[in-house]
């Protein structure tokens, strides 16, 4: 199991990853007690020099996370074929105690990461470089997470057992069992609709409104945050039943396979692009009162907002165009 090429790939980039930031940290420390933008010392100067080479690093990190969280998703859908009982990533993830945790791991590390590299973006545009400590210390935050992705993700793969009887997304996501996923799964599918279209709407008026005003832009981030535990309470609920026409066949990775042309990637890529793009509006926002900033953060937040409503946007449409088009027929969802 463990020589399969995506798992090699994935447990090399977690080791690789790990230790460029363990690097990258390193140097966060002495820039956090060293730097001095107002000095003119050799150690000043040399700080000065890598930290363009350590905010290269990082961004190449990141986005081997983010290209790591797609793989390990898609990695374990194509497994689900090796395990009895598991029809998809649902029934592999729930053959150790690792699989979860893996996952929320690597979605925590996308958005961290995400933040980060909107810190750096503006940071790196301003001339006394403002939120240098700042960034470097959410580097530090972000560090134990990624330690903790490479240690949980190689004892999920390393724990992989053919022989072991898993259980399939029809007895997790289901009202008759219990846990958060059987909650969820009970929520009415027209609740589901309701709340899916209060919170489009929401963010679609926060947004134009900063737009049109130029203010408001804390309140599209907590818009945009709560947007994402709706819509997958919405996909889990009421969404992926459309998609497979089917009234009680709640899983949220089955939509991954082929069989629904992969609408599931429409469905996530452009959900979890908007919340970052709007957790990321919230992040530099509140550093809107620097003067060196002052010019540069406006700027930034139009062009995340925009792109964030592009990418919310294109999941509204995905998810009615699936609903819309599928020939199942549930009484009360929309009136």
């Amino acid at each position: 199991m463990i020589l399969d090429p995506a798992i090699l790939a994935l447990i090399t980039v977690s080791i690789v990853v790990s230790g460029l930031m363990m690097l990258a940290s390193a140097f966060a420390l002495s820039v956090i007690r060293h730097w001095n933008i107002d000095s003119g010392s050799e150690r000043q100067l040399r700080l000065e020099r890598r930290t363009y080479l350590i905010s290269t690093i990082v961004a190449f990190c990141f986005a081997a996370e983010l290209a790591s969280l797609l793989l390990f998703v898609y990695t374990a859908e194509q497994l689900s074929s090796l395990f009895v009982g598991a029809m998809c990533a649902t029934g592999v993830l729930n053959i150790n105690p690792w699989g979860w945790p893996t996952l929320f791991l690597k979605t925590g590390i996308f958005f961290a990461g995400a933040v980060w590299l909107m810190l750096n973006r503006i940071d790196n545009q301003a001339v006394d470089y403002p939120l240098i400590r700042r960034k470097y210390r959410l580097l530090l935050f972000i560090l134990p997470l990624l330690l903790a992705e490479a240690v949980t993700q190689t004892l999920f793969f390393t724990g992989l057992d053919p022989n072991v009887i898993t259980s399939c997304c029809g007895a997790l996501f289901t009202p008759e069992s219990k846990g958060v996923a059987a909650e969820v799964s009970s929520l009415e599918p027209r609740t589901a609709v309701m709340l899916l279209t209060l919170s489009a709407a929401a963010m679609l008026v926060t947004g134009a409104a900063y737009l049109i005003k130029r203010r408001g832009e804390m309140l599209f981030a907590s818009v945009g945050a709560v947007a994402l535990p709706i819509a997958l309470i919405g996909i889990v609920s009421c969404i992926a039943l459309y998609i497979y026409e089917h009234p009680h066949h709640h899983c949220p990775f089955c939509i991954l396979k082929g069989g629904h042309d992969f609408i599931g990637y429409l469905l996530y890529v452009p959900l979890f692009a908007g919340t970052a793009l709007s957790l990321g509006v919230g992040a530099i926002a509140m550093y809107r009162k620097i003067p060196s900033l002052a010019g540069i953060i406006p700027r930034e937040i139009h062009r995340h907002i925009v792109s964030a409503l592009l990418s919310m946007t294109l999941f509204y449409v995905a998810a009615g165009t699936a609903i819309l088009r599928s020939n199942l027929t549930m009484s009360g969802v929309w009136w």
